[in-house]
């Protein structure tokens, strides 16, 4: 535990039983829609929870109760119901044993194999277009999903997925359907180095295996003869954005990258962010000596002379009023990058961008798909867009027209 875990954790308990999950991040319910976590099934789990310590039982409740569901339209033969029913509760599932951040736990064990067997049923059930992939690596293992489009592909472009800090690689099942596979596009949702399953089996992130982990998805994409090996992109939220950023610097096959909610600044949200995000940072690396950890990664966690690096094309997302990183850090960061770039500011939003998050992952996904088949290449190229809430969007800039209008 951290100092400010232990002594703060009361207001957490406080703001989830009167404010729910926008205790944690404001207007952030919208986006769990977005990666396939229902609307009722989320009020019911938050009906159900008035501390932090009830969420892995409010989590595993609800999942067990869209599992049986589940169960009983497959019986009956309702083979789509039943996937869209199974792959609910894989995300429960997966949300349960994120909620228990010890890989001895025997919940965190079962509430994962439970998980795995959701997730395998909807493969089963949608054509074996889910399959779950384990990759070798440094002596370890990363764990993956595939998803695939319908019917018989080759050489088609890929996009591997990263989940942040508080998602796991289930979190991608609904989005890599509704915004890849459905256009032709193989994708590959991971939990890297210190998330979900990869960390239940061992492996902790470090300042730079992340990106490694990723060059060794790009590998095995490569080799598929689903997969165009000269059309690979990423994209990453939150914490996966991060991690995106340091992979576009790290391996030049990543044809382009689109980022948003990138912590991309100082790293002084360990300090200002609720005592959760250091705590589960701390145990995706494996530290438990919160100096030691402030001393050997924090120090060296900002992206720093990385972003110079960057040399494919570059899409940032970002929300106003983002809790985890300033605005003004993101575009210092922003000016820094050399390669061909776009940065889209989101009026009045916080770190979830969850105003507006079917439109980011719709948007994202299709300038990838662009940027994959050649678009965005320039050299010198600088978009620039700050969109208001009452839908206009000044083009040219992403500073926030009040800040000029203030002098």
């Amino acid at each position: 535990m951290t100092v400010r875990a232990t002594e703060q954790s009361w207001m957490l308990d406080m703001g989830l039983a009167q404010g729910g999950i926008d205790a944690l991040h404001p207007e952030s319910k919208p986006l769990f829609e977005v990666l396939g976590y229902d609307p009722t099934d989320f009020d019911r789990v938050f009906a159900l929870v008035k501390a932090g310590g009830m969420m892995p039982k409010a989590w595993a409740t609800v999942a067990a109760q869209v599992e049986e569901r589940a169960e009983h339209h497959d019986k009956g033969g309702f083979a789509q119901t039943a996937a869209d029913l199974f792959q609910r509760a894989a995300v429960l599932w997966g949300r349960a044993q994120y909620s228990i951040r010890s890989t001895q736990d025997p919940r965190k064990t079962a509430f994962t194999a439970r998980m795995n067997s959701c997730v395998a049923r909807v493969g089963e059930l949608r054509a074996n277009q889910v399959r779950r992939v384990v990759l070798d690596f440094e002596g370890q293992e990363v764990y993956a999903l595939l998803h695939l489009p319908a019917g018989d592909v080759r050489s088609a472009p890929a996009v591997i997925l990263l989940p942040g800090l508080d998602m796991v690689k289930e979190d991608y099942i609904q989005p890599a359907h509704r915004y890849y596979t459905s256009r032709g596009i193989v994708a590959l949702s991971i939990d890297g180095p210190g998330q979900g399953e990869t960390r239940t089996n061992g492996l902790t992130i470090t300042l730079d295996n992340y990106e490694r982990a990723v060059s060794r998805a790009i590998d095995y994409l490569s080799d598929l003869p689903e997969v165009d090996g000269d059309r690979i992109g990423l994209f990453g939220i939150s914490a996966g954005g991060y991690w995106g950023m340091r992979a576009a610097a790290h391996d030049t096959r990543l044809g382009a990258t689109a980022t948003f909610q990138t912590p991309c600044g100082d790293m002084s949200v360990f300090d200002r962010a609720q005592p959760s995000y250091k705590l589960n940072y701390m145990y995706i690396s494996g530290y438990t000596d919160e100096e030691l950890f402030d001393r050997e990664i924090i120090d060296h966690m900002p992206l720093g002379d990385l972003a110079l690096r960057i040399t494919r094309p570059l899409l940032i997302g970002f929300g106003e009023f983002d809790e985890v990183t300033h605005l003004q850090q993101v575009l210092a960061t922003y000016e820094r990058i050399t390669a061909p770039k776009e940065i889209r500011v989101y009026e009045d939003e916080f770190h979830p961008i969850g105003g507006v998050a079917a439109e980011y992952f719709r948007f994202g996904a299709e300038w990838l798909e662009r940027a994959l088949d050649g678009a965005f290449q320039e050299p010198g190229r600088d978009v620039r867009h700050y969109h208001h809430r009452n839908g206009d969007t000044v083009d040219g800039t992403a500073t926030p027209t009040w800040w000029t209008s203030a002098g």
